[in-house]
């Protein structure tokens, strides 16, 4: 059998003519190839061929064209012609190919044993090359028609490629924008999250980086926008107070993916920056990289340290409120004892001197106990009217004590009296708190300057310095020759818990207090500061005009009242017991005395025609108190006048409405003076309330 060596393969798909140079070359065939029948026809002619393999839907001249122009040339007809094709598959098809003189026709795809058997089938024919069969008019008309009907299917060939090709690309499309409007709506919920975060890949590079993580670092833009992660953490660690422990952590969690850790980092500036760093896998657990989120919470570790401060605050005041009743009662003691002294005829001049200094300074443990319960909120500013002058010239001695001898101290009065309608502890405790302030700011010692002064508030005036209001004003004015305050904390002072003293010397109240108090007497606060020049606290409250000022101001106070009456006496402290007897009866009352509410209604059955007024503590043991005392005594005799006594004021023990301040209630401790008065006007029956 005789072997064609030379084969030639014409085919625009470069796919096809690689299968088969190898398929054939696999078996000793030498092929060579052109991409279409124009291409094929010059090489045929310069080198024969032994036999040629040809598709049909072809560029420039198509397989059937070449048939013809094959089978027309003398030289190459005596090659046999193959047609292999994927694309003419119709019986007529087949036929015309026959038809040119086609030796065999292949449809693709064919088994390469099987296609290889054909082709040697083909070369073992050694048949005289097959010519062209029928009329030449019909076999155009053949191949008109069979190149119009391919040209039809390839028509809509590519119409449904097309078709499929806009699908897929409006596909795309839709996949595209949908990928875009996920991506913009992660950047700006990413930029719009109040944590800085950071996203990085398995091997450390930065992946993603929102804005915020940019400003809590303090990373610049065009650093920000670099991929190199580890730059961003080695600027980061340089703002952080302990720089190796924060790079020592990012290194162990990127060494360790399976990790979760959180912690807290503190910067040079003070921020406090709550650190999450996790893990980033998919729903089969790929690990992808680690997303590190930041989240300033400083203000929450400045409410968490106010919190506890105010629970310190609150346990002061329950404390205050806890001792309150029994100091009162030891002061009343003390100041009922000093009152006797003084009014003693033998008692000599400088034992009074003495005796005064007591009840002065037993007059600062009332107001002391009094600023303990208001901080506390468990009593009420007691407003009265008195002059600003004394209320500075009473604190003088105490104010230079507390503020040590390094500070001098200049106490200006008024020329005239500064009569205020104003409550004397709290304007103390403004005292107290500014001179605080002022002794802190002086620490190497300085000069403190308080002066009361009357001022005047016309309409222009008031309008060019607001709060300011037309009238006329007490100002108290506080000085210092301090540090000053820093024109960035000055409009935070009155905040309360804000203060720039060190953790443990300041608890950011003692200001707020002050401005409150200020606010409850209806006055304003000026206040004027340079750093290293010094402060000045100007603080504004209303002044009593002439026709304002009590007459009682003007006249020194008469022969204490009393009387003959007799007064049922019921208190369980024996000491206070004892004092109160001492000064009613030095007043000229009969007192019939209990030490509680069981031993009292004993008395009150065997001597009830003669008593007029019981006087009786309301906190009492025994299982009666005071007020349930004063009901059943009154239900059985209607005339009866009843004053009670405690060491709570009346808004604490719950009785604002029935207890009324120096009518039928007297707060502990009180001068002898106001007893004398209180009781009095109840034998008088001047108006009291109904039990």
């Amino acid at each position: 059998m005789n072997r064609m060596n030379h084969i030639l393969v014409v085919d625009d798909h470069e796919e096809n003519v690689y299968y088969l140079r190898a398929l054939l070359a696999g078996h000793g065939f030498l092929v060579e190839s052109a991409r279409h029948g124009a291409e094929a026809l010059i090489k045929a002619r310069q080198n024969p061929p032994d036999l040629i393999i040809s598709d049909l839907l072809m560029p420039v001249m198509d397989g059937y064209t070449l048939l013809r122009h094959w089978k027309a040339d003398a030289r190459l007809r005596r090659a046999p012609f193959i047609v292999y094709t994927a694309t003419y598959t119709d019986p007529a098809d087949e036929r015309l190919a026959f038809s040119l003189g086609a030796d065999a026709f292949i449809l693709k795809p064919m088994e390469p044993e099987d296609f290889l058997a054909r082709v040697r089938e083909v070369q073992a024919a050694a048949a005289p090359p097959k010519m062209p069969s029928g009329d030449e008019k019909v076999l155009l008309e053949d191949y008109s028609h069979a190149l119009i009907r391919k040209l039809e299917e390839k028509s809509l060939q590519l119409e449904e490629a097309n078709r499929a090709l806009r699908q897929d690309i409006e596909a795309r499309k839709r996949v595209e924008e949908e990928l875009r409007w996920k991506t913009t709506l992660l950047e700006a919920q990413m930029d719009s999250t109040l944590d800085g975060i950071l996203v990085v890949d398995e091997q450390g590079k930065k992946v993603l980086q929102n804005q915020k993580m940019g400003e809590l670092w303090n990373i610049p833009p065009e650093i920000a926008a670099d991929q190199d992660d580890a730059r961003q953490f080695q600027l980061a660690a340089r703002r952080t107070k302990n720089p190796g422990e924060f790079i020592n952590r990012v290194t162990a969690l990127l060494a360790h993916p399976e990790e979760v850790n959180r912690g807290e980092i503190e910067l040079l500036d003070g921020t406090i920056l709550d650190r999450y760093s996790s893990p980033v896998r998919d729903k089969e657990g790929k690990y992808y990289g680690r997303i590190w989120t930041f989240r300033d919470i400083t203000e929450h570790r400045k409410l968490e340290t106010q919190y506890r401060q105010a629970q310190k605050m609150e346990a002061i005041g329950q404390l205050a409120g806890g001792v309150a009743h029994d100091f009162n009662n030891i002061l009343a003691v003390i100041l009922l004892q000093t009152s006797l002294l003084k009014s003693e005829d033998t008692t000599p001049q400088q034992r009074l001197e003495i005796v005064r200094e007591i009840e002065t300074a037993g007059q600062h443990a009332v107001n002391l106990t009094r600023q303990l319960l208001l901080f506390s909120r468990k009593q009420v500013p007691q407003m009265r009217d008195l002059d600003l002058n004394n209320v500075v010239t009473n604190l003088a001695k105490i104010l230079q004590r507390f503020v040590g001898e390094d500070v001098r101290m200049q106490f200006q009065c008024a020329p005239q009296l500064l009569w205020i309608h104003a409550d004397a502890g709290m304007l103390e405790q403004i005292l107290m708190n500014l001179a605080v302030n002022a002794r802190d700011a002086m620490p190497e010692g300085g000069r403190l300057v308080i002066e009361a002064s009357a001022v005047e508030f016309d309409e222009v005036t008031a309008v060019r310095t607001p709060p300011a209001r037309p009238g006329a004003f007490a100002c108290l004015r506080v000085s210092d020759t301090g540090c000053g305050i820093e024109p960035e904390n000055l409009p935070r002072i009155f905040e309360p818990f804000f203060t720039t003293k060190d953790v443990g010397k300041g608890t950011g109240l003692g200001l707020a207090t002050v401005f409150g108090i200020v606010q409850q007497h209806q006055g304003w606060i000026k206040v004027d500061s340079q750093p290293g020049q010094g402060t000045t606290f100007r603080i504004y409250l209303p002044r009593l005009v002439q026709n304002q000022i009590p007459k009682a101001a003007a006249n020194a106070p008469g022969a204490m009242p009393g009387g003959r009456e007799t007064l049922l006496l019921v208190e369980d402290n024996a000491t206070v017991r004892a004092s109160l007897r001492i000064t009613l009866s030095r007043m000229g009352y009969r007192i019939l005395e209990a030490p509680n509410g069981v031993v009292a209604l004993e008395i009150w059955k065997q001597y009830r025609p003669e008593i007029r007024l019981l006087l009786t503590d309301l906190v009492m043991p025994e299982g009666i108190n005071g007020k349930a005392l004063g009901e059943q005594m009154v239900r059985e005799e209607p005339a009866l006048k009843v004053v009670y006594l405690s060491g709570y004021s009346a808004e604490i023990i719950g009785g604002e409405e029935f207890f009324q301040e120096g009518v039928n209630f007297l707060t502990k401790p009180f001068e002898p003076l106001k007893l004398a008065q209180v009781v009095r006007d109840q034998l008088d029956d001047k108006p009291r309330p109904t039990v």
